[in-house]
């Protein structure tokens, strides 16, 4: 029989008066509106303890959203012929530009169309086991809707290895986001740990107890009420540059999680792209660093921001 999780949230006043559905597909990362619509449809939500199953219900402040999300009995992760914007590529490491909107491996919800489905397709299954077989040559991750530059190992030997320099916080990992109100200073550093959000299980949080997490920032440019910004990753802890900026009152722009609930610059997913990514190859000991240009839809959002 199939394991499920239960997480609750409580609505805040930015919230009130939403949807059910848009306000989980909110508060829920990675998982698309359509199965949190079948959540409801199965009785799976209630409110305050009471199950609802209409997708339109208006939420209120103060209310508490109880979700159960039952994991699937038997996920079977298949190769899929979808493109892939390919980097670099030898017998050892892939390094891929994922796309906005892909989600990098299978999951409740999203069981197939991923990033995993792509790159078993393409290597033929010649991918490192380390992770399993829902998470096959995955190092390390992105969000959903964040785009840009993830390396995939092809065998263990290369998994250990890119794994080990990630522990040593040896890889570099630098990131660009637009996000809201100016900086005092030129650049900074958040060293704050990030664990569960207790108030809401599908949320991460810095809090106390978390495990450490260090993100360095510059500046790029002032923009009026946003800022356009670098963020490089010391640690690689979930949502780290989403939560690390929504705790300095630099939320992203576009990122419903964590800032404000709505924008009108046309920006439907957190506004930060991994564009530069180094690593010491696996097998060659020599240091290598690709960079990546930035998507249309950023660059569309960040000149509406540069015209305000």
């Amino acid at each position: 029989m199939a394991e499920s999780n239960t997480y609750q949230i409580t609505i805040d006043e930015e919230k009130q008066g939403t949807r059910l559905d848009v306000v989980l597909s909110f508060c829920i990362a990675d998982i698309s509106r359509s199965f949190i619509q079948k959540l409801i449809d199965e009785g799976n939500v209630a409110i305050d303890g009471s199950t609802v199953r209409s997708k339109k219900e208006k939420v209120k402040a103060g209310q508490c959203i109880s979700i159960t999300i039952p994991e699937p009995e038997n996920l079977e992760v298949l190769p899929q012929d979808i493109p892939l914007d390919i980097v670099y590529e030898d017998e050892d490491v892939l390094v891929v530009n994922k796309p906005r909107g892909m989600v990098v491996h299978p999951a409740p919800g999203n069981p197939d169309g991923t990033l995993v489905n792509a790159i078993m397709h393409h290597c033929a299954g010649r991918l490192s086991t380390i992770n399993g077989v829902i998470r096959p040559g995955i190092v390390h991750r992105i969000d959903k809707d964040t785009s840009g530059l993830l390396v995939i190992a092809k065998n263990d030997a290369a998994h250990a290895s890119l794994a080990a320099q990630l522990e040593e916080h040896s890889i570099t990992r630098r990131y660009r986001a637009i996000v809201y109100n100016s900086f005092a200073d030129d650049s900074g550093t958040v060293d704050a740990p990030i664990g569960r959000d207790p108030k809401n299980r599908l949320r991460m949080a810095v809090v106390q107890g978390g495990r450490r997490a260090v993100t360095h920032y510059k500046v790029l440019e002032r923009l009026g009420r946003f800022s356009y910004i670098e963020a490089q990753l010391e640690t690689g802890r979930t949502h780290q540059i989403r939560v690390h900026m929504a705790y300095i009152k630099h939320p992203l722009l576009g990122d419903f999680v964590y800032g404000p609930p709505k924008n009108n610059l046309g920006a439907d997913g957190q506004m930060l792209h991994a564009k530069v990514l180094g690593f010491v190859h696996p097998r060659t000991g020599e240091y290598m660093e690709f960079d990546s240009v930035l998507p249309e839809e950023f660059t569309k959002v960040l000149e509406k921001v540069r015209k305000l």
